[in-house]
């Protein structure tokens, strides 16, 4: 069903302070930058590898543009850290599918369009131990 961990996002209140902790630190740099004015953030995709599938999987920094976003309520009440794990696959709409047959709240039907180019939707953190994880099929 799954063919890698797409990605990790990472809550951040300064995402160029994020940015800078990464590429000092760990000697990773921007692979993609981009706004989501519907999802109120922006955010930089830094990139660890490449996968058996082709794909890649990457580090994502998550820094709101308002308070009321997803990322920004998520700030106020956890403060900056691990907000969610990006599982990727071949086929959003199938494995979206499969896994809301199993009962579990699939967030976006169909997928939205998501970073990168890529399709993506969530299930809900309370059906899944506490980890909001996101399921994603990449661009092309």
């Amino acid at each position: 069903m799954f063919t890698r961990l797409d990605h990790v996002g990472i809550a951040c209140a300064d995402l160029e302070q994020s940015i800078l902790f990464y590429r000092n630190t760990l000697g990773l740099e921007v692979f993609h930058q981009e706004r989501n004015e519907e999802q109120g953030v922006v955010e930089a995709m830094l990139r660890l590898n490449g996968t058996d599938d082709g794909q890649s999987s990457y580090i994502q920094l998550l820094a709101p543009t308002r308070l009321d976003s997803p990322v920004g309520k998520f700030l106020r009440s956890h403060g900056p850290g691990l907000h969610h794990l990006a599982l990727g696959c071949p086929d959003v709409d199938a494995v979206s599918a499969a896994v809301g047959d199993k009962r579990m709240n699939v967030l976006f039907r169909p997928p939205r369009p998501a970073s990168m180019g890529s399709r993506a939707t969530f299930l809900h953190p309370h059906e899944c131990g506490g980890v909001l994880i996101e399921i994603v099929t990449a661009a092309g």
